[in-house]
C-alpha cells in the first residue's frame, strides 16, 4: 500500500512540474477508513457477527472492514442515538458490547455503565426497588435463550426499550441507577425471573398485555 501511494504522489509531483504549478495539495484517507483498521481481524469478526445477528449486517464474517461494515455500523449508530460516523470507536463498541481495553476499562466496568445507563433512562423516575428490578429484567434476558446473550446486545436489540428509541440512553447514569444495576448485577431480582416490563398507563402494544404478570412495582408491571 505504501509503494502505491508513494508512486500515486510521485505521479502527481511530475504532472504539477511539467505545467509549472508549485503547490502541491496532497489525498488523506478518510478519518474512519484509518481508525476502523486499528482493529484486530479478530475484532473486526466480533463486531461483524453481532451487527449481522441483529441484522444490520449482511456481508460475510471476514474480519475486513470494508464498505458493508462501515455502513452497518452507521446504520446501527443511526438507529440507536450515536454519533454516525462508521467508526467503531468507544461509545459505539459500548453499544455493540464490543468493548475497548484499556488499563482501567474493562469489560465488567462497561457492563455496569450501561446497565446504570438503561436503569436511569428506563427507571429514573421509580423507587429503588424499581429501578433494580429493570436492570434485572435486562440480566433475565442475557441469560434467556430467547435474547442477546450480553449486557449490550439486550439493551440495543432492536425496538427492545423506549429509552433507546428516543436517545434517553445517551443520558448520564446518577448514582442511584448505578447503585440500583450493581445490586442486579450481584443477584437481587425483585422481578422473580421477569423477561418484561411495561407501564399499563402509557402501553400500547396489545401482545404485552398477554403476557403473564409476576409482579407490580410502582408504575411498572413485571411479566414473563
Amino acid at each position: 500500500m505504501k509503494k502505491r501511494i508513494f508512486a500515486l504522489i510521485s505521479v502527481l509531483v511530475f504532472i504539477i512540474a511539467g505545467v509549472g504549478v508549485t503547490t502541491i495539495t496532497f489525498l488523506t484517507y478518510p478519518t474512519e477508513t484509518v481508525a476502523a483498521v486499528s482493529l484486530s481481524t479478530s475484532e473486526i469478526r466480533l463486531v461483524q457477527q453481532r451487527l449481522k445477528n441483529w441484522g444490520y449486517y449482511t456481508g460475510s464474517v471476514d474480519g475486513i472492514y470494508g464498505s458493508k461494515t462501515r455502513s452497518a455500523v452507521r446504520k446501527f449508530q443511526q438507529n440507536n442515538g450515536l454519533q454516525v460516523d462508521g467508526i467503531v470507536g468507544t461509545q459505539t463498541a459500548a453499544a455493540i458490547g464490543f468493548f475497548i481495553k484499556s488499563d482501567d476499562n474493562s469489560s465488567s466496568s462497561n457492563d455496569l455503565y450501561l446497565l446504570a445507563k438503561c436503569v436511569y433512562a428506563e427507571a429514573r423516575g421509580e423507587s429503588y426497588v424499581g429501578q433494580v428490578a429493570v436492570a434485572a429484567v435486562i440480566l433475565n434476558r442475557v441469560e434467556s435463550e430467547k435474547f442477546p446473550n450480553t449486557i449490550a446486545g439486550v439493551i440495543y436489540q432492536p425496538y427492545a426499550f423506549t429509552a433507546v428509541s428516543d436517545g434517553q440512553i445517551n443520558l448520564e447514569p446518577d448514582q442511584t441507577a448505578y447503585n440500583a444495576a450493581r445490586d442486579a448485577l450481584n443477584g437481587w431480582d425483585p422481578t422473580y425471573g421477569s423477561l418484561y416490563y411495561y407501564n399499563p398507563a402509557t402501553a400500547t402494544s396489545s401482545w404485552i398485555w398477554s403476557r403473564k404478570t409476576v409482579v407490580t412495582i410502582g408504575k411498572h408491571v413485571f411479566a414473563i
